[in-house]
């Protein structure tokens, strides 16, 4: 989770404020949709996973906590 942090805040370098596990991401506009795309890129890259944009859910990107739940923990 730490590189998903780091990317975040790569994209907003004057962020004050801890990022944690239940700040909503999309609210606090942390994830701007120019760079959405690269998000998701990050993701596959981690997962080792493709992600399907087209079945995608604004909800799954909300927090943290989702993100890792939805694209980065081991199903089963």
């Amino acid at each position: 989770m730490e590189e998903v942090i780091n990317w975040i805040r790569s994209k907003n370098p004057d962020l004050q404020t801890e990022i944690t596990g239940d700040t909503d991401l999309i609210e606090s506009r942390l994830i701007a949709s120019v760079s959405f795309l690269e998000f998701v890129a990050l993701l596959e890259e981690l997962s080792g996973e493709p992600i399907d944009v087209a079945s995608l859910d604004v909800s799954d990107f909300r927090t943290l906590d989702r993100i890792s739940a939805k694209f980065l923990m081991p199903v089963g």
